[in-house]
């Protein structure tokens, strides 16, 4: 594996002459930035990406399936928060961004980058149905010359195997009249550190000539890009990486559970542990995964490794002890409510503080918050929720129950008025000491009251 630098510019130097091949003359339109490139999916992925693209200097034409978006997009207005609208309207100033429902354009792209959910199926199995949809709505305006890409986190073989045999039903073949690709997104939406453009970029390209013409138009946006053998490759280091966070912050959700019932504070355990300058990487427990990667992305390789005889043991334990955390979660409020005023979730008013799966984001998929209010409300008791990032829940597939709640007015007389105050999500711009002043109890799934004053203090279980 080898890192490639802006500076290097295409392995595929343009001939700018009559002869030239489609992958030549693709090769001179990403060196100079004239490629128009498509991107498909207008989310949290997509989104970011058409900024960086469009900062690049590449003329950039969005689709989404979603009209609203669309026209939101088109006239200056962002959905998402740490995007907001001024960069929007700069992108639309500009005069190289502009958003569309309509596939049929894919045929005016050069470069088409697909950045669609690859969410689970009940079961648990891998749901590929956007991606599927995606590429038969390409297959019949793709034409020679274009490169296609695809971002969403998958199981390694898709982008061969499901990918491109839809795309070569249009009678154009993979590596000779057209470029196929797979380049994982590794967004990390909320984080000022690390943007789309100060991310590497993986890339795999089905064929040599694939792969050069992905790494140079990667290389026009990122700092560096890390070709790899195969789309396959490509697919399988994304995997890895976030089932090494999965692992991880399973093993801490484990030593929490071990440390409390010996009475050691797990959270200062770490603090402590992470001092030693090597051999150690500190993860962090908390009320289970939420986000579009670490709860979804090790089933993808449990279900492919189940092809190949392989039991993924270890994953999957991993899986199991995350997924838990929601319902021990409950326990442990369950429990301190009995202690401190003998009484039981039927008929407890529990506030629970942030909805998002993470904090400083407006995202709610596949937030733990979700599952832990169904849960408590299973067993009778009255939630409200505070989220100064998600004033609205928006509609799930697995929780459209509560769509259209909304965050209530954070006082103290409010906060007063509830049994327990659970906190899930530790969103910065809350004043967690006057929180736990005004509240009778105070559930910390985050360690976000570690500066309550120590007249307080007495307020708060640690789950």
């Amino acid at each position: 594996m080898t890192s490639t630098d802006r500076s290097a510019g295409s392995a595929l130097e343009p001939c700018g002459d009559p002869g030239e091949t489609t992958a030549d003359e693709l090769a001179r339109k990403i060196e100079t930035c004239t490629a128009q490139v498509g991107v498909i999916g207008l989310g949290y992925v997509g989104l970011p990406l058409v900024r960086a693209l469009v900062e690049a200097g590449f003329p950039v034409l969005g689709f989404d399936i979603d009209p609203e978006k669309v026209t939101a997009l088109n006239a200056g207005r962002s959905y998402i928060r740490h995007i907001g609208d001024g960069t929007i309207a700069g992108l639309r100033r500009s005069g190289r961004f502009e958003a569309s429902a309509d596939f049929a354009r894919v045929a005016e792209a050069d470069v088409v980058l697909i950045c669609v959910p690859t969410p689970l199926t009940q079961h648990r199995e891998p749901d590929l149905s956007f991606v599927t949809c995606t590429a038969e709505a390409i297959a019949p305006h793709l034409r020679p010359g274009q490169l296609i890409v695809l971002e969403s986190t998958t199981y390694p073989g898709t982008t061969v195997e499901v990918v491109k045999p839809i795309l070569e039903r249009s009678g154009l073949a993979s590596g000779r009249d057209w470029f196929l690709a797979y380049s994982p997104e590794r967004e990390d939406p909320g984080n000022l550190d690390f943007t789309t453009t100060r991310i590497p970029k993986v890339i795999g390209g089905d064929g040599p000539d694939a792969g050069q013409l992905a790494t140079a138009f990667y290389g026009r946006v990122v700092p560096h890009t890390v070709p790899v053998s195969s789309p396959k490759v490509a697919e399988a280091v994304k995997l890895t990486e976030n089932i090494f966070r999965a692992v991880n912050i399973a093993l801490a959700n484990e030593l929490k559970i071990v440390f409390n019932a010996m009475g050691i504070d797990i959270w200062e355990v770490i603090d402590a542990a992470k001092t030693k300058p090597f051999g150690y990487m500190p993860f962090y427990p908390g009320p289970g995964l939420g986000g579009h990667c670490i709860p979804v992305d090790p089933f993808y390789l449990t279900w492919k490794a189940r092809e190949y005889g392989i039991v993924t043991r270890f994953i999957e334990l991993a899986g199991e002890v995350n997924t838990a955390m929601p319902r021990r979660v409950v326990e442990d409020l369950a429990l301190a409510l009995d202690q401190r005023f003998a009484k039981g979730l039927n008929g407890a008013r529990i506030l629970i503080m942030g909805l998002a799966y993470k904090k400083n984001v407006d995202d709610m998929r596949e937030s733990p918050a979700l599952t832990i209010m169904e849960l408590l409300e299973e067993r009778g008791a009255e939630t409200a929720y505070h989220d100064p990032y998600l004033p609205e829940i928006l509609h799930s597939r697995r929780h459209g129950r509560f769509a259209g709640r909304r965050s209530i007015l954070l006082d103290p007389s409010a906060i007063a008025d509830f049994d327990a105050v659970l906190i899930v999500t530790d969103h910065d711009d809350v004043d967690y000491a006057g929180l736990v002043e005004a509240a009778r109890l105070v559930v910390d799934t985050r360690n976000a009251t570690r500066a309550a004053a120590p007249a307080h203090r007495g307020k708060i279980v640690l789950a």
